[in-house]
């Protein structure tokens, strides 16, 4: 008991997950099985047309190189869950163990010339063990590398993870990225016969990990000389003036803005066009954050674009744990203005890292949100980050993986970002997966192009008002400056967000014209399946083959979706209902319905504000019961509901009723759970 709420234990296990959906795309199976995968306008489509939509998770660091037994069954558990894309994250991390250069501690290695045999065993094993079961890999190169000086490099001692900035423009580090990609791209799988680069089951991926010229200083002397140098020619190329006062990387001078801009668009064309003549057949991106109009714009020299996005706001000590608490679902504004700033008009857009972390309270808001606003928007993808950092079985709480208080220094790795054994985010993976997958959400009918200008804008909405929740009514994609004046390698130009989808075109608007009205306290999408009411705070889904309702639905006596219905008791919950057939909830045969609000740890504490952990826990993981009455109308005579515990096995049947076509039913009374299995007798 918490506050007057009612727990169970609901644990969640390393090896499997209590229901299997993996037949619902048992045609996809291998992965690769469609060809290589490719551009086409704002999609991402396979070499026979099939269009690819990625439900994802990131493997970091350590959990790339698993034991073999441990690769195929998590390559198991992830298809189960509807998962079809792991980022590769981390590979390089010296902090790391194992890591793609050295597989345990203890030797030490001055160097980064070459890979581990058996960290590529591993990883080679791993990659096989997905692709059979129709997984994808988006695969990192440069993220954290430690350069060495016995790689070459003058003060490598100074240098930071991935040598960010300076890899950017300096030409050792470049060179030795080259290497890197040449062989790791180069390397045969002995397990699928295939060099990476041959493999279509790899199917994305980066040039570099949140690195850029606009968000870091060039501060170590012998590196700034270079960049000075490089700046006076151009300069000089350029026919331009040095700008007055002292020179300092990053600026907002548009100048040196235009310089840095050039900079970075080099180094992607040059290695984007390396990887090509040494084969590299996938889509190619240059860096996957927002920080200012001009990183974004660089990325248009590459294939597609790539976000990260957040919803935490940490004050993260060793002996003192803070955390931000709040709801998304209350706020107009929430992560999709920040994660639309990230996607160019006309390209096709991966979000290859987010996250609403424990221990937010309010964290099972997010999946079947973000699954809905994705195919809303006709984006390609999610990767969360992250599923684990540790191919070890690791401590079943959620929360904490290690026996540390922090990872290479950082605090939150111990487990924060851990979503494996998490019944709140990972539990509702089944209906994300569905809902993006199968495009349960149809696409916007009408289409925005933000036209941005100013380089120097960051993507916050008291800048860009145009951005303020049109993310969730209409389809949006920001225009960079003049389409094309830097040019790019995709076939669309950049030139509607639309991309060919049959929408009747873009209309472009500038960056403080407001385009929806957040005094009326809610938004509905225009094609009417995605609402959300931030004044009271819920919102709904309604899809065919996937409803959903989410944030404090107790507050409203109940919620009618088409054909659907749910009056909850609990303050705080999401309820999703997918079909498990090709046909929609009204007419099938075998529907999945979830239900979570709050999860934690046994003897969690925190304070009284619920903002400052003091305790942990220990295992079982557990789960607040809701209760809830729901209504389905349906063509099924004879469906029986069934819960479902956390081992997989039928715990007990819920009684029925139906009555005038409407199945309806109470849960959380009687064996209350996570899931529930609605099958016909």
């Amino acid at each position: 008991m918490s506050g007057g709420r009612k727990y169970i234990p609901y644990p969640f296990y390393w090896d499997d997950v209590p229901i299997d959906i993996s037949f619902v795309f048992e045609k996809e199976k291998p992965a690769g099985k469609h060809g290589f995968l490719q551009v086409n306008g704002e999609n991402l489509v396979f070499a026979d047309g099939t269009k690819a939509r990625f439900w994802g998770t990131n493997f970091n660091s350590g959990l790339n190189f698993p034991s073999f037994d441990f690769a195929e069954k998590i390559a198991k558990r992830l298809a189960k869950i509807g998962i079809n894309l792991v980022r590769f994250h981390q590979l390089d991390a010296e902090w790391a163990t194992p890591n793609i250069f050295q597989f345990t501690k203890g030797k030490r290695k001055g160097h980064t010339l070459d890979f581990d045999p058996e960290s590529m065993k591993r990883l080679d094993y791993l990659i096989y063990c997905l692709k059979n079961e129709g997984i994808y890999i988006y695969l990192d190169m440069l993220t954290y590398r430690k350069f060495k000086s016995g790689d070459g490099i003058e003060k490598a001692e100074e240098l930071d993870d991935a040598a960010r900035p300076y890899c950017l423009f300096n030409r050792r580090l470049i060179e030795l990225q080259k290497k890197f990609n040449y062989d790791l791209w180069n390397h045969i799988n002995p397990y699928t016969g295939l060099a990476y680069k041959d493999d279509p089951a790899i199917a994305l991926t980066e040039i570099i990990n949140e690195g850029d010229m606009f968000s870091r200083a060039v501060k170590i002397p012998r590196y700034t000389k270079e960049l000075d140098d490089l700046f006076t020619k151009w300069l000089h190329d350029k026919n331009l003036e040095k700008p007055a006062g002292d020179i300092a990387y990053p600026s907002d001078n548009p100048v040196i803005v235009r310089f840095l801009m050039d900079v970075q668009m080099s180094y992607f064309r040059e290695m984007y066009d390396h990887l090509r003549e040494m084969g590299v057949k996938i889509p190619i991106t240059g860096t996957n954050w927002a920080i200012n109009a001009a990183n974004r714009k660089t990325q248009a020299v590459t294939d597609f674009d790539d976000g990260h996005i957040y919803w935490y706001g940490w004050k993260w000590k060793e002996n003192e744990k803070e955390f931000m608490n709040d709801p998304m679902v209350t706020r107009p504004d929430t992560i999709l203005h920040a994660l639309s700033f990230q996607r160019q008009a006309g390209r096709p857009y991966f979000i290859s890292e987010w996250d609403e972390p424990w221990p937010n309270e309010w964290r099972a808001e997010s999946p079947v949100f973000l699954a809905a606003v994705g195919s809303l928007q006709n984006w390609s993808g999610f990767a969360i980050h992250t599923y684990s950092y540790s191919a070890l079985k690791g401590i079943q709480i959620t929360g904490k993986e290690v026996s540390s208080q922090a990872i290479g220094s950082v605090p939150y790795r111990e487990g924060v970002f851990t979503t494996w054994n998490d019944p709140a985010k990972f539990g509702l993976f089944y209906h994300s997966a569905l809902l993006l997958r199968r495009s349960d959400v149809k696409e916007a009918q009408k289409c925005f192009g933000i036209k941005i200008d100013d380089m120097n804008l960051i993507p916050n909405v008291s800048q860009i008002p145009a951005l303020s929740l049109i993310s969730e009514k209409h389809k949006v994609g920001m225009v960079f400056g003049e389409s094309g004046d830097h040019g790019g390698n995709n076939s669309s130009g950049g030139s509607c967000c639309c991309g060919g989808c049959g929408n009747d075109g873009m209309e472009l608007v500038p960056p403080d014209k407001k385009l929806v009205d957040s005094s009326m306290g809610e938004i509905i999408s225009d094609t009417g399946e995605l609402y959300r009411n931030w004044e009271q705070g819920y919102g709904w889904i309604d899809g065919g083959r996937t409803k959903a309702i989410y944030g404090f639905t107790g507050k409203v006596p109940r919620i009618e979706l088409t054909g659907v219905s749910f009056a909850v008791k609990n303050d705080f919950a999401t309820i999703a209902l997918s079909s498990l057939t090709d046909k929609p909830i009204n007419s099938s045969d075998n529907l999945l319905l979830t239900t979570v609000g709050r999860s934690e740890n046994t003897g969690m504490k925190f304070n009284e504000e619920h903002t400052l952990l003091l305790d942990v826990g220990r295992p079982p993981i557990l789960i607040e019961v809701i209760e809830a009455e729901i209504k389905i109308k349906t063509e099924i005579p004879n469906l029986k509901v069934w819960a479902v515990n956390a081992e997989g096995f039928f715990a007990g049947v819920i009684p029925s009723t139906y009555e005038n076509g409407i199945l309806s039913f109470r849960v959380g009374e009687k064996f209350p759970s996570l899931y529930y299995l609605i099958q016909a007798e």
